[in-house]
């Protein structure tokens, strides 16, 4: 019987750690030095200042890394600087299942391989209304349309694990619902 207590406490999963505003590099490589394996989507975007544009490297969701880690490391990950909390229901680090963690690395190669998608010639949308994604490894999933960058570019709040993220979606591969 012990013996089942044990290896449940031994038994990985993903999880959603919540970080200090900033700090995902810093966290990712702490928790890489401790032996833990993470990982943080991140994405190449320009950004546009009033004298230039630049390519930045940004994370996909801005204050989250994800961990793959059993009870055993659950102290000294909360110990590690930078680091808020795990994303918890009930109390209960929230498991990511490990398609959604696939889905989001796929999601990030094609962002960066700068995929191009065939238009929709539909209605347009509009800021404020729910879509779902209807193409890609986030597909089934709905949000609320947050910003439209241009005709061909969308940032789309999605609720994952209970927190609202955002996330850069090409126009195609979203649908009002």
């Amino acid at each position: 019987m012990g013996s089942d207590n044990t290896d449940s406490h031994n038994e990985k999963h993903w999880h959603a750690l919540y970080v200090r505003s900033r700090s995902e590099k810093k966290v990712l490589s702490q928790l890489e030095d401790m032996g833990v394996q993470a990982y943080l989507p991140m994405i190449t975007v320009v950004r546009q200042w009033s004298d230039r544009r630049k390519k930045v490297e940004e994370p996909l969701f801005k204050s989250y890394v994800f961990v793959y880690s059993n009870d055993k490391q659950y102290i000294p990950i909360l110990n590690v600087y930078g680091v808020v909390k795990f994303v918890c229901f009930e109390k209960e680090a929230v498991v990511v299942p490990e398609n959604q963690i696939l889905a989001i690395k796929k999601f990030v190669r094609e962002f960066e391989n700068g995929e191009e998608y065939k238009m929709h010639n539909d209605e347009d949308l509009k800021v404020g209304q729910k879509v779902r994604i209807i193409n890609g490894p986030m597909k089934g999933l709905t949000g609320r349309l947050d910003t439209i960058r241009n005709k061909r570019h969308l940032i789309v709040y999605i609720d994952v694990v209970g927190q609202c993220i955002p996330v850069h979606i090409p126009r195609a591969k979203v649908e009002p619902v």
